[in-house]
């Protein structure tokens, strides 16, 4: 009668811990019920569980009751070692009243190391199997020697047994709700990537700029973007953005892929194997598959819109090339070409009065190198009889000249600038005066430099078909005219008696009935004028011209 109760309650305790483990969903959860069930209802010191590693061929402690030792915690049980290790080999169960002096076993350092350690004498350990397959031991010690009856060995069997498969099902159910969640994040992705996807396609059929694609991306992704040209030059930016890094990436980018670049990310923009720039993002650590697929499409829509914007500017300079081409050779009616010009720019404001700036030599890239100032004054610009023709709306040569000089330096262009001129007639007779000029600077060696008629001085006369004799006397001798008219002095006096004594101040004060000193203060104050130079040679000679001229002007 006594067994039969003792039965019958272990029945009913077995059927208790099915109802919990059933209940249990965490798996951590149900380990530790196995382990704290069986010590309870074997009536041991310590309870412990292992579980099969398929992928290292052994078994690792996964769950513990009892347990006071941290090595014993983190012990590991080869296939055949020890106890444990011969159940998980054999899927037999096994016991001892004393496993430290039982021979049956095959005992390494490491197992009776920590089995010492947690003071384990008596072990009884059964395996877990389901359906065939091993899932793991379920261990019941004592930390002194006693006897397994059959009866406790065929109760840990049965727990095993329940705890078997309430592993296997917890995770399932755990490898079902990861799916699910993935499958889940992956519909959100979609959704996701399919509203950017909208959001670009809206950009590009409203006639957006890569600006606002850049400006799109970092809403939708909360990052900074950078889209840099095939040189490297910033072509749009939203965001606050880390320009260090970026320059760093574009320089690494050479991919069609999005590829990390210390903590930021970078996509090549590339059409037809041409790489036309670069997206760079920063300010997130970390982009899921989704994001990264949104990156790549947006590098892909870029693409779209510069070769779009490429295409439009192409179309633009073929139309601008035409309509130079009418003015310069006088073709067509000064009207009709203001008409044309509206028609590329509507907002384009036309100015009565043009500098014509002719670039001869390579003039590839010049465009690219113009100030953005001198850029806001470019009329029309395109190729003519093998030069490059910029028609430029500047108050006058002077300036025109001055602004091209950089350019002319770099790009060791010569560039003759004339006018100014009114469309029609004076256009033609401008661009004809540039084209005597240009020709005129290369024999003097003037090769990347910018100059107008009157910086070549008497070479610039005798290539001029006609001289504006009063402008090119104000151009050289400007500065001293108006000083004198501003203080009642005589510096173009002193000019002509120097150079009438052969450049001798002594002999021009001797002239002027002054003191040398008094001479030599003055041909300082002239240089301090006219700039250090100005008595060599050529220039000497460009100065005595313009007294000549100035005194022809004067009667």
């Amino acid at each position: 009668m006594d067994a039969g109760r003792k039965r019958e309650a272990e029945l009913t305790a077995l059927v208790d811990i099915a109802l919990e483990l059933a209940s249990a969903r965490d798996p951590g959860r149900v380990l530790n019920t196995i382990v704290h069930r069986a010590r309870t209802l074997i009536g041991t010191d310590v309870a412990y569980l292992t579980l099969y590693d398929a992928a290292r061929g052994d078994t690792y402690m996964r769950a513990t009751d009892g347990s006071v030792s941290a090595a014993f915690q983190q012990l590991r049980l080869p296939l055949g070692a020890g106890l444990g290790g011969l159940v998980a080999k054999t899927h037999k169960p096994y016991w001892t009243t004393d496993y430290p002096s039982d021979h049956r076993f095959r005992h390494t350092s490491p197992i009776d190391d920590a089995v010492g350690e947690e003071g384990l004498v008596a072990i009884l350990g059964t395996p877990l199997i389901v359906d065939g397959a091993f899932v793991g031991v379920l261990f019941a010690s004592n930390r002194t020697a006693r006897p397994f009856s059959p009866a406790e060995v065929s109760l840990l069997g049965s727990l095993a047994a329940l705890a078997a498969v309430t592993i296997v099902q917890v995770r399932a159910a755990a490898e079902t709700a990861a799916a699910l969640e993935q499958v889940s994040e992956a519909h959100a992705g979609v959704e996701h990537a399919a509203a950017a996807h909208d959001r670009f396609a809206d950009i590009v059929l409203s006639g957006g700029d890569v600006d606002a694609i850049a400006a799109a991306l970092a809403e939708l992704l909360d990052v900074w973007v950078v889209l840099f040209d095939a040189l490297g030059n910033e072509l749009a930016a939203s965001g606050q953005v880390d320009r260090s890094l970026a320059v760093r990436a574009v320089a690494a980018s050479d991919s069609g892929r999005l590829v990390r670049s210390g903590s930021g990310w970078m996509v090549a923009v590339t059409a037809k194997g041409e790489r036309l720039g670069a997206l760079v993002i920063g300010g997130v650590a970390s982009l899921s598959a989704a994001d990264q697929r949104i990156v790549e499409r947006a590098a892909v829509v870029t693409a779209l819109v510069l070769l779009f914007r490429r295409q439009a500017a192409e179309q633009s300079q073929r139309a601008q090339a035409d309509i130079l081409a009418d003015a310069l050779s006088g073709a067509a009616d000064p009207r009709a070409l203001a008409d044309r010009l509206r028609l590329i720019d509507p907002a384009r404001q036309l100015p009565t009065q043009l500098v014509v700036a002719l670039c001869r030599g390579d003039h590839t890239g010049v465009l690219a190198r113009l100030s953005a100032p001198l850029q806001e004054r470019l009329v029309l610009v395109g190729p003519y009889a093998g030069d490059l023709v910029l028609l430029l709306a500047l108050p006058d040569t002077v300036a025109a000249a001055k602004a091209l000089t950089d350019v002319a330096r770099r790009c060791d262009l010569t560039v003759a600038v004339t006018g100014p001129a009114r469309w029609g007639q004076s256009l033609v007779d401008a661009y004809q005066q540039a084209t005597r000029l240009a020709l005129t600077m290369l024999r003097l060696g003037k090769s990347g430099h910018a100059a107008t008629p009157d910086d070549l001085g008497v070479a610039g006369l005798v290539g001029a078909a006609t001289v504006d004799v009063k402008a090119h006397v104000a151009h050289v001798l400007g500065p001293v005219t108006a000083y004198d008219s501003q203080r009642g002095t005589d510096l173009v006096g002193t000019l002509e008696a120097y150079f009438a004594a052969g450049q001798s101040p002594t002999r021009a004060a001797t002239a002027l009935h002054i003191h040398p000193n008094t001479v030599q203060q003055r041909l300082d104050r002239i240089t301090a004028l006219l700039g250090d130079g100005w008595q060599e040679p050529e220039r000497a000679l460009d100065v005595q011209v313009a007294l000549r001229l100035l005194r022809t002007l004067h009667g």
